[in-house]
């Protein structure tokens, strides 16, 4: 089949080198999000996608809106028979998904119905879920509601980040991507309704969300922690300032410690949770470089009975 692959972020990559390799399929076009802003001297700078595509000699697109006429004039022009999608960025109104003959096959990091919307994987490591995969299905006006081609399963280890987690989706994902598209282009694969039960929602995880209850039981401060890493990043208020949490370990022999109460060791500092301690293995002062909790505690110099989550303890 003739393909405009849609994506934007790092993640989306290995789809679109896998579709590349393939040899089956011309990856006519790629459509992602205009150059953004980035680095310390805010310069613009085009998609991991966009640069992955322009090395292998691949035309790029990059509408401010995938409704812009001038982009759906070329698509029209491209003529593409399915236009596989990682990652975009951006919704895609029906007159779009109407081009392609086999519609937009978007690459979902969740078991859907499971986990819809723009942060699956987020939130299915601080639901504490056991297993996750990632799903292609057929775009349809609804929020990741339509239906679906096939299926990869992966497991969500006890220590796994949601940037470690998608990782391996990624992957997985794009061997995935394009066995779908092969099943499509030889009639072999029909796309199965979602069932209607068993539907959750994975919004975008805001600051807000990533902010540490410390009186909260110590494995959802772990998955929180995990959750949120790389981003947005976990975070705890320490004397007044933001304090990011990069990786704890569960400490189940703590008890003594009341919720956000630290206790520093030689070696470790331990935060107090609504059950068990926490020990905080790196941490991230603001304006400061990543740094081992231990070294960051010692450099403040915590008094006894201090706490983290509180403005000002004396």
């Amino acid at each position: 089949m003739k393909l405009v692959f849609a994506g934007t972020p790092e993640v989306a990559v290995p789809a679109l080198d896998a579709l590349i390799a393939s040899g089956r399929h011309e990856v006519a076009a790629v459509v992602t999000r205009p150059d953004a802003p980035a680095g310390r001297g805010r310069r613009l700078v085009a998609s991991p996608v966009a640069e992955r595509a322009a090395e292998a000699g691949i035309e790029v697109l990059k509408p401010v809106k995938p409704r812009d006429e001038q982009f759906l004039a070329r698509l029209r022009e491209i003529a593409p028979d399915c236009c596989p999608v990682v990652a975009y960025g951006a919704l895609l109104p029906k007159v779009a998904l109407d081009i392609p003959a086999h519609g937009w096959v978007n690459l979902h990091f969740s078991l859907l119905p499971a986990w819809r919307g723009a942060a699956p994987v987020q939130h299915a490591v601080m639901a504490g879920d056991e297993i996750t995969g990632a799903a292609t299905f057929l775009i349809e006006e609804g929020l990741d509601s339509g239906p679906v081609y096939g299926t990869v399963t992966e497991e969500v280890r006890p220590t796994d980040t949601s940037g470690d987690l998608l990782t391996r989706l990624a992957f997985a994902g794009a061997g995935l991507l394009a066995a779908t598209m092969d099943g499509i282009e030889d009639g072999s694969l029909k796309a199965v309704p979602q069932p209607a039960d068993g539907i959750s929602l994975a919004p975008k995880i805001t600051v807000e969300m990533a902010l540490v209850d410390w009186a909260a039981p110590a494995l959802r401060v772990d998955r929180v922690v995990r959750g949120c890493t790389p981003a947005p990043g976990a975070w705890t208020v320490f004397r007044g300032e933001r304090l990011k949490l990069i990786q704890a370990a569960l400490v189940t022999d703590r008890t003594d410690l009341a919720p956000g109460e630290l206790s520093v060791a030689k070696n470790n500092v331990y935060v107090g949770t609504g059950s068990h301690a926490v020990e905080l293995l790196w941490v991230q002062p603001q304006g400061k470089k990543p740094m081992r909790g231990a070294d960051w505690a010692r450099g403040v110099r915590i008094a006894p009975g201090e706490r983290l989550g509180a403005a000002d303890v004396r």
